[in-house]
C-alpha cells in the first residue's frame, strides 16, 4: 500500500531573489530530501499540480523539476500509482552528498584521515555524469559511439577463451598483464604512433587514471614540483596531489603547453603531464618544435614526461605527428594509452610504456595495489588487436566521428552561431564553444542541464581564471536530430542573456 503523501513543502524556500531557476531550487532540495532520507523509499509525492499551488509557483516549474528527477532515477511515475521515490536508490546516487552539504575543504571532518587522504576528499573532480542510465544526454563528452561497436565480435572472442581456454589461466597471472596482450599492443603502437617500445616494456592497467596514478606513486616525492596542463584533465591533478606533488599550472597556447612559461615557473620540476596529440580540453596539437622543446628541457633538468596520448586515433586531417616516447633520446617519456573510448568505457583496459629499466619496480606497484587485471577481457582484446579488428574498426570510427563532428559544426552554425564560437575540430571526440565574454559558464551549464542537455563548463577544468568562459561538448555518440535539439536548448538559455 502507497506510502501517504508528506507534506514535502514544509521548509521548501523558492528565493525570488536568486539567479537560480526557480525548478532548479525545487529540484535541489527534493534530491537532497531523498539522498538524506527525509524522503524514504517508496514515499508518494504530491501531483503537480497541488505542489504548485502550495509552493505559489507555475505547475510547468514542477513538472520540469520532476521530470529531472525521474530522468536520473530518483524519482518513478507509474499509471494509478502516482510519483514516489523509487524504492531502491542505484549505489552511485546513495553515495551522492546531498546538494546541501556543506562543501569539502582543506580541513576535513574526519581528522583521522591522512595527510594524502586529506587532499583526495577535498580534491575536485570533473563534474560527472548526473546519471548512469541507458540514455546518454547531449552532450555528454567521454562517450564513445557504443552503436556502432561490434559487440556480437566481442562476445564471440570472450565466449571463445570462456569455453576452450580460459580454465588454463584461472590461477593468478603477473601484475605485467597478459603476455599476448602486452605484444599485440606493443606491435600496434609501433607501427601506428611510432612508439620505440618491446612487449616487455608494457603494463596493463585499468586505464589512463591508473596509469598516472601509477607514475606519480613511482616517480614523485612529497614535495616534488609537477607541470601540469592549464586547462587541464583534472585526473591527472588529482593523482598528482594525491602523490603529495607540488602543482605548477601551466598555461596553453597554439602550440601546446607553454615550455618557455614552465622554465620560468619550475625550471627544476620533477615531471611533466601532458596531452599533445589532442590537448585536453582546448584541443591544440602540439607542434613538433614545442615537442623538441618539451624534450630537451626534460633532458636538462632530468625530468619526467607523462605522456598521455589522448584521441591520438581519431584524427580527421594528415597524420598524426611522432609520439614524444618516438623522439625521446633520453628514455624520459613515459606514455599513456587506453581503449575506454576507442572501444567502450565499461572495458577498463590500457596500458603504460615505461623504459626498460623501470618495468620491475613498476609491475611491483602494480602487485601491492591490483595484483593483476581480469584475464578473459585481456584475451578477447589481444586477438581483437592481432586478428586486425581494431585496425578496421578504428578506420569506421574516423569516418563516422568526422561526419559527426562535422554534423555538429554545421548545426551549430545554424542554431547558435550568434550567441558562441564553434570551429570543426581536428582530432577527438569532443568540441570546445567558446562563450562571449562576461557570460558564467557555470550558470549555462546548471540552466540547459535542467532542460535536459549536459556540458562542461570550461572553468572548472581551469587553474587560473580563462579569459572568457567556454563549453566542452560530446557529439560522437548523437545523431543530428538529437544534435539539433539538444543546441536548441542550448540557444534558448543564451538568449536569456540578451547575446
Amino acid at each position: 500500500m502507497p506510502k501517504r503523501t508528506p507534506l514535502i513543502h514544509v521548509g521548501i524556500i523558492i528565493d525570488g531573489s536568486s539567479p537560480v531557476p526557480f525548478h532548479r531550487q525545487l529540484y535541489d532540495h527534493l534530491r537532497a530530501s531523498i539522498l538524506s532520507g527525509q524522503l524514504q523509499a517508496g514515499t508518494r509525492l504530491p501531483s503537480t499540480r497541488a505542489l504548485a499551488q502550495d509552493l505559489g509557483i507555475s505547475r510547468n516549474t514542477v513538472t520540469t523539476a520532476y521530470d529531472q528527477l525521474l530522468a536520473e532515477g530518483y524519482i518513478e511515475s507509474r499509471v494509478g500509482h502516482g510519483t514516489t521515490v523509487v524504492p531502491l536508490l542505484p549505489e552511485h546516487l546513495i553515495n551522492v552528498a546531498p546538494t546541501h552539504a556543506a562543501p569539502l575543504s582543506a580541513t576535513p571532518a574526519h581528522p583521522q584521515l591522512s595527510q594524502r587522504g586529506q587532499l583526495i576528499a577535498s580534491a575536485s573532480f570533473m563534474p560527472a555524469s548526473r546519471s548512469l542510465l541507458t540514455t546518454t544526454p547531449p552532450f555528454r563528452s567521454g562517450v564513445p559511439a557504443l552503436d556502432a561497436f561490434p559487440f556480437a565480435l566481442w562476445s564471440q572472442l570472450i565466449q571463445r577463451h570462456a569455453r576452450n581456454s580460459f580454465s588454463a589461466w584461472g590461477h593468478y597471472q603477473q601484475s605485467y598483464g597478459y603476455q599476448p596482450l602486452r605484444e599485440a599492443i606493443a606491435a600496434h603502437i609501433g607501427v601506428t604512433r611510432g612508439v620505440r617500445c618491446i612487449a616487455a616494456q608494457v603494463l596493463i592497467v585499468s586505464g589512463s587514471q591508473q596509469a598516472i596514478d601509477l607514475a606519480a606513486r613511482m616517480l614523485l616525492d612529497p614535495g616534488d614540483q609537477a607541470w601540469i596542463e592549464d586547462p587541464g584533465y583534472p585526473g591527472t591533478r588529482n593523482a598528482l596531489l594525491a602523490a603529495g606533488a607540488t602543482l605548477i599550472p601551466v598555461p596553453i597556447d597554439t602550440e601546446g603547453i607553454s615550455v618557455s612559461q614552465g622554465r620560468v615557473l619550475a625550471p627544476q620540476a620533477r615531471l611533466v603531464a601532458t596531452t599533445p596529440s589532442h590537448q585536453f580540453p582546448l584541443g591544440v596539437t602540439m607542434s613538433l618544435p614545442r615537442r623538441l622543446e618539451l624534450l630537451e628541457w626534460a633532458r636538462q633538468a632530468n625530468a619526467w614526461i607523462l605522456e598521455d596520448d589522448y584521441d591520438s586515433e581519431y584524427r580527421f586531417t594528415g597524420r598524426p605527428l611522432s609520439t614524444l616516447q618516438g623522439l625521446d633520446g633520453a628514455q624520459r617519456v613515459l606514455y599513456i594509452g587506453t581503449f575506454s573510448k576507442v572501444l567502450f568505457p565499461s572495458l577498463r583496459l590500457g596500458f603504460l610504456v615505461v623504459p626498460s629499466d623501470l618495468v620491475d619496480a613498476f609491475a611491483n606497484m602494480l602487485h601491492t595495489t591490483t595484483y593483476h587485471h581480469s584475464v578473459l577481457e585481456q584475451m578477447a582484446l589481444a586477438d581483437f588487436i592481432s586478428e586486425g579488428h581494431f585496425a578496421r574498426h578504428l578506420r569506421t570510427m574516423r569516418t563516422l566521428y568526422a561526419a559527426r563532428a562535422s554534423s555538429f559544426v554545421r548545426i551549430a552554425h545554424e542554431e547558435v552561431a550568434s550567441l558562441m564560437e564553434i570551429s570543426m575540430p581536428h582530432t577527438g571526440l569532443h568540441i570546445v564553444g567558446w562563450l562571449p565574454p562576461g557570460v558564467d559558464d557555470q550558470l549555462v551549464v546548471r540552466e540547459v542541464f535542467a532542460k535536459g542537455v549536459e556540458v562542461t563548463p570550461l572553468s572548472t577544468l581551469a587553474q587560473t581564471p580563462l579569459p572568457q568562459g567556454g563549453l566542452l561538448f560530446g557529439y560522437a555518440t548523437f545523431e543530428e536530430a538529437t544534435m539539433r535539439s539538444g543546441l536548441r536548448r542550448l540557444a534558448s538559455v543564451l538568449k536569456e542573456y540578451n547575446l
